[in-house]
């Protein structure tokens, strides 16, 4: 019999989130080579677009607008997305070094990775300017400049750019234009430009260069031609004096950095062919010259055979003969050349909803000409925000796939979702448990007869085994984050117990390849796991290996406990004060991710949450004497806190508003996007007491939500819970909440939600 399973035979690597690699990404979704196995390496989740920040900057766009989200263009083209800097490569191996990351392997890499300001000969630039590039910086500290200058309107500010081409240009017309309305006098802004040429906009034509020239004299722009800046020294935390070799000295309260690109040192040093200025040198094919297997493009290349400026329109040009050059030399054929265009429209907005074209010897100033540019930059913004070729239809339950006829998931019509939400419900566990004859022993303590979150057996005297297993099927794009969340999710049972981790033995499923794709995954994913296990001493010794259709990682852990020291299921007590530390909504997002409904920075904060270890919420639990702990996984928070209830024999109320929730998760819930598991966990809510109108309460959902690595919930004596609030907080469980009161002792358990 024929399989239909597709196996993974070549690594290709992308090297940061520049356009280039941006439509890549989603011509790839669209043309996908089966077999190829994509990565994104990037240092933020979300790429600015060039074309439209001196519009964000003046106020026009917000970050949205011009920022390309790149975990969910991944997602679109079915790559891992890698969050990390990378500072070297190692080539002689072909290996991508980064910061977090282990060493990652390639066999073909593209590299996209921008440029930033030169600042090496300003003496102090590195400590008080602002450089416009990394562009997640620049906006970070522009916020703070506008949020400075609100604060304080009657006082009179100063900004100096240095750098007189277009960037520069572009940001003193759109900084006056934002500034001017958070002040009461607009004579309080002092803009100041500094170029070290004769005239600004070099390699732009007369009448352009003297039409922008007069423009920033007219709004009160202080212009400084044939000045090098040569040094920045502080005044005072928040006033600087910039001197330059002429004797000029200026006093600015900000200087941003526009200057001529420069390509980061670490590329040159690797040993691939570079430029006199350090960018990687390509021939026609954005190929290196020294290295065949490896590909450049935008800012930090520079073509054999063409001279061009560093613009962002020459990287989104060269995004589509890249994507065909990359299928090419992976599919074996023949390698198609790129022939940049001598002459480039350039638009440059003057910040006041006018543009002025530039193309040759050809200049314009009009208002069409910005609507115009507008047109095309939100056109180009558009392709990376409608994959309407997959997508999903929630009226009917279906997933629309480009390549397959259209279908109902399952039989409940809910999504398949993986990580905790991929196990079965409780009460369909709980029926096959009971048609068992399961042997029981007397020195098992915890075990099926009475379950917790793990089993206990009695070896000695003095201490008692801590045992538990669990598994996940892959919901994450990147092995060594896949292998710490896991490793954190199969510990999370033991921390709940209060006992203290040995050793583990580990379960892993991995997709099927060719040996050095499947190496490099189990690589990224052991490293992962032993990241956290190091951090609590605890020994891996052993495991099993087998082939699927997608990765999978569980861990059998085992532990020492001490009789006195045990956290429970069982034990919570009248007028005890509920304590959940960590948000709800990882199942939700996690489901909103796979249809596409999820922003790239939601499931940032998803990943940040289950990366967050329970061990430390766990000491702080037994310092101040829980009676009663489990932790928060697949079953939801109330599945979980009913099992509390049921093992202590007592009622509870909870506070929905005190419930804290993870960024986006209200939304995705109210769009009715719940995870494959949420409809069995809500056979729970026979235990609850609720007003009718409770349920249009988008929170009263993420209460049947399934966790991966979820947090723990403890119940603590009254008189010591604010203060073990406060402890969790300091301690770095920041989302902690009470959220309830334990009320009485009863056989007919209830749970009480108010809002």
């Amino acid at each position: 019999m024929k399989s239909n399973l597709t196996q993974l035979t070549d690594n290709l690597v992308l090297m940061g989130g520049g356009h280039s690699h941006a439509i890549v990404l989603k011509l790839w979704g669209m043309n996908p080579i089966p077999g190829v196995h994509l990565t994104l390496i990037t240092d933020r989740t979300h790429t600015p677009y060039s074309g439209m920040l001196p519009g964000q900057v003046a106020g026009f766009y917000d970050f949205e607008e011009t920022h390309i989200d790149l975990r969910y263009l991944t997602h679109f083209a079915q790559a891992n997305f890698y969050l990390d800097t990378v500072i070297d490569l190692n080539l002689e191996n072909k290996q991508i070094i980064c910061e977090n990351h282990p060493p990652i392997g390639f066999d073909y890499l593209s590299i996209d990775i921008g440029s930033i300001p030169q600042k090496s000969s300003i003496l102090g630039a590195s400590d008080y300017a602002i450089p416009a590039k990394p562009v997640s910086q620049f906006l970070t500290a522009w916020e703070k400049v506008k949020t400075t200058i609100k604060n304080h309107p009657k006082r009179s500010h100063t900004i100096t750019i240095i750098g007189g081409g277009a960037g520069g240009v572009e940001l003193a017309f759109n900084m006056r234009t934002c500034l001017i309305d958070l002040l009461e006098n607009a004579n309080n802004l002092t803009i100041n430009l500094i170029h070290q040429g004769n005239h600004l906009l070099t390699g732009y034509n007369h009448w352009v260069r003297q039409r922008v020239h007069s423009l920033l004299l007219e709004n009160g722009t202080n212009i400084y031609l044939n000045e090098t800046v040569t040094e920045i020294t502080p005044n005072s935390p928040y006033h600087y004096t910039i001197t330059c070799d002429s004797g000029l000295s200026i006093n600015s309260d900000w200087i941003f950095l526009v200057t001529q690109a420069s390509a980061p040192q670490w590329i040159k040093k690797t040993g691939i062919t570079t430029d006199k200025k350090g960018f990687i040198l390509v021939n026609d094919y954005l190929q290196s010259v020294s290295h065949p297997d490896i590909f450049a493009s935008g800012d930090i290349a520079t073509m054999q055979n063409y001279s061009r400026p560093k613009a962002g329109v020459f990287a989104v040009r060269q995004g589509k003969p890249l994507f065909n050059n990359l299928q090419s030399i992976i599919a074996g054929n023949k390698l198609k050349s790129y022939h940049p265009q001598k002459f480039y429209l350039s638009l440059i907005g003057t910040g006041n909803k006018k543009a002025i074209a530039s193309w040759g010897s050809f200049g314009l100033e009009a208002s069409w000409l910005w609507t115009w540019k507008d047109y095309i930059d939100r056109k180009f913004m558009d392709r990376f925000k409608d994959f309407s070729s997959i997508s999903f239809d929630k009226k009917n339950n279906l997933f629309l796939d480009k390549n397959k006829t259209n279908k109902q998931l399952n039989d409940n019509n809910f999504m398949l979702c993986n990580g905790c939400g991929s196990k079965v419900g409780s009460s369909l566990l709980t029926r096959t448990l009971q048609r068992l004859e399961i042997n029981q022993k007397p020195e098992i303590l915890i075990g099926l007869n009475s379950p917790d979150d793990a089993a206990i057996i009695d070896i000695s005297e003095q201490e008692l085994l801590v045992e538990t297993i669990d598994y996940l099927p892959s919901f994450i794009r990147d092995p060594f984050i896949f292998g710490q969340i896991t490793t954190n999710h199969c510990l999370s049972d033991l921390w709940a117990m209060g006992a203290k981790a040995h050793s583990v033995s580990a379960v892993i499923t991995l997709p099927y390849g060719v040996d050095s794709i499947i190496e490099e995954i189990l690589y990224q994913l052991l490293q992962g796991s032993l990241k956290i296990l190091k951090q609590y001493e605890i020994c891996l010794i052993g495991g099993h290996t087998l082939q699927g259709e997608k990765l999978g990682f569980g861990l059998s852990c085992n532990g020492f406990i001490l009789p006195n020291r045990m956290l429970q299921k069982s034990g919570m007590q009248p007028n005890d004060k509920l304590i959940l530390t960590k948000a709800l909504g990882i199942g939700t997002l996690l489901a909103a991710e796979m249809i596409y409904q999820a922003k790239g920075d939601w499931i940032d904060n998803a990943i940040k949450s289950m990366l967050l270890s329970n061990k430390k919420a766990s000491e702080i639990f037994l310092k101040f004497e829980a009676s009663a702990c489990t932790d928060i996984t697949g079953f939801g928070l109330v599945g979980h806190l009913v099992e509390m209830m049921k093992a202590s024999q007592v009622s509870v109320e909870l506070d929905l508003d005190k419930i804290p929730t993870l960024t986006g998760a209200t939304e995705t819930i109210k769009q009715g996007i719940i995870s494959s598991l949420h409809p069995k966990n809500l056979e729970n809510k026979t235990y609850l007491t609720v007003d009718k109108n409770i349920e249009t309460n988008p929170n009263y959902g993420l209460l049947f939500d399934p966790q991966t690595s979820g947090g723990l919930l403890a119940s603590i004596p009254e008189e010591n819970a604010d203060r073990c609030l406060q402890e969790l907080i300091k301690s770095g469980y920041i989302d902690s909440q009470i959220i309830g009161t334990v009320t009485t002792k009863s056989q007919n358990i209830t749970c009480l939600i108010n809002y």
